[in-house]
């Protein structure tokens, strides 16, 4: 059995420099990456080539090539990196629970509803805490909680996403907004197969509301009709409504704030059952600071109950 040589253990400074020259493939680009001086970067990875006994990069006047061996131990280095950094996460997150930053990622037809109670909340109850609020949509947000970039979302669910742990908060009904002369306005009890046969305006591709809406659509029989007109936000979306091109679905929370900028609209509402979405915060599975999670998931229930919602528990 070959024996392994058990030398110099590299540092995690020549780990970081090596990581940084493997994606930038320029010296001076990766000193800069990493606020190191272009000298002390490559003396750290000539060290580290030293340490493992092996060629990592190919240097030339004009660009630098990883090596067969970089190439295989770049991915082992990152690794290294990662596990050091969630090492430091889980020690500060067992140090001081609700301290430090907090990434948010919210989707744009919660944010302007909810995002009020939850900057309230944090300032009442964990003022130690640096709450850090992105909105952009699922898919984005998705990608950003699987990278690290994100570290806690507020969103509409089922995600069905392997990985990503659900914090149901509440569910709510949708509700049918039409311009003022529209058959249904102001109605209560409007059944579901209404609409089969109306104009419903939707946001544009992308946003997980536009999907729950066709998914409503399809579950009363109705096929997938020609959409000419969209919008990006809610906001629009319901001034088109107030302009007589259509009617659209609202979420509960956003009833109150959409519909006080015009008064040109009303609001119907379903019989039960009502079509309904689901929000909840969602987390990596097994996340450092999922104590913290699971407590903050707690105490935002019980700050949205006055909202028009029905609140669940864990």
């Amino acid at each position: 059995m070959r024996a392994i040589n058990r030398g110099k253990q590299p540092s995690l400074a020549q780990l970081r420099a090596f990581v940084a020259v493997a994606e930038q493939l320029h010296f001076r680009d990766a000193a800069a990456a990493i606020g190191m001086s272009q000298p002390a970067l490559s003396g750290a990875v000539s060290a580290l080539e030293e340490a493992l006994g092996v060629q990592l990069v190919e240097r030339t006047t004009r660009k630098v090539l990883l090596s067969p061996a970089g190439e295989r131990l770049a991915v082992r280095a990152k690794a290294v990196l990662d596990e050091v950094e969630a090492l430091m996460e889980e020690a500060d997150a067992v140090k001081a629970p609700f301290t430090g930053a907090l990434r948010l990622g919210v989707i744009p037809t919660v944010a302007p509803y909810l995002l009020p109670t939850v900057l309230a909340l944090v300032h009442e109850k964990y003022p130690d805490l640096d709450l850090q609020v992105h909105e952009e949509q699922t898919s984005s947000l998705l990608e950003g909680l699987a990278a690290g970039r994100l570290d806690l979302l507020l969103l509409a669910v089922p995600l069905g996403v392997p990985g990503v742990t659900e914090l149901p908060l509440f569910d709510e009904d949708f509700v049918l907004v039409t311009p003022l002369d529209h058959w249904l306005g102001g109605r209560e009890g409007i059944p579901r197969d209404a609409l089969r046969e109306l104009n419903l305006l939707l946001l544009d591709e992308g946003h997980c509301l536009r999907d729950q809406a066709l998914d409503i659509c399809r579950e009363v029989g109705r096929g997938d009709a020609p959409v000419t007109t969209t919008a990006a936000g809610l906001s629009t979306l319901v001034q088109l409504v107030a302009g007589g091109l259509g009617v659209t679905l609202l979420p509960r929370t956003a009833v109150r704030v959409e519909t006080s900028r015009s008064n040109q609209l009303l609001t119907g509402y379903f019989a039960d059952p009502a079509p309904t979405r689901r929000v909840a915060l969602a987390m990596r599975t097994g996340a450092a600071r999922s104590a913290e999670y699971e407590e903050l998931a707690v105490a935002l229930r019980e700050a949205l109950r006055p909202l028009p919602v029905r609140m669940l528990e864990a």
